[in-house]
C-alpha cells in the first residue's frame, strides 16, 4: 500500500497517526488512505466505545504490541481519530504498513 500521504508524528516513546474509522463493517481491516488518514473498518458498532476498543485491539494485533501500548489521543466520539502506538520505531512502523 502506498502510505506516503499519511500524517504521522514520531516521538521518543512511539508514533502517532490519524485514522478514519468505519464501524459496523463485515471485518476488521485497513482498507487504504482517506486523505492523510489510514481508513480502518471495524466490525463493532459505535456504541459505548465498542468501536474504539475494537480499533485499538486491531492495531495492537497488527503491530504486535500489547493493547496497553495503544492510546486513543483524540477523537473519542468521532470517526476521525489520532492514535499513538508506544514502543515502536519508524522502521517497525514502515514494515507493518508495507505489508498492508
Amino acid at each position: 500500500m502506498d502510505w506516503q500521504g499519511l500524517d504521522f508524528k514520531v516521538a521518543p516513546d512511539g508514533i502517532s497517526f490519524k485514522i478514519k474509522v468505519q464501524p459496523r463493517a463485515s471485518r476488521n481491516a485497513v482498507i487504504g488512505l482517506a486523505g492523510d488518514s489510514l481508513k480502518v473498518c471495524v466490525a463493532s458498532p459505535p456504541v459505548e466505545g465498542e468501536a474504539n476498543q475494537a480499533c485499538l485491539a486491531f492495531f495492537a494485533a497488527l503491530f504486535g504490541v500489547a493493547k496497553t501500548r495503544i492510546v486513543l489521543v483524540s477523537g473519542q466520539k468521532s470517526r476521525s481519530k489520532v492514535i499513538k502506538i508506544m514502543g515502536i520505531d519508524m522502521e517497525q512502523f514502515k514494515t507493518v504498513l508495507d505489508m498492508l
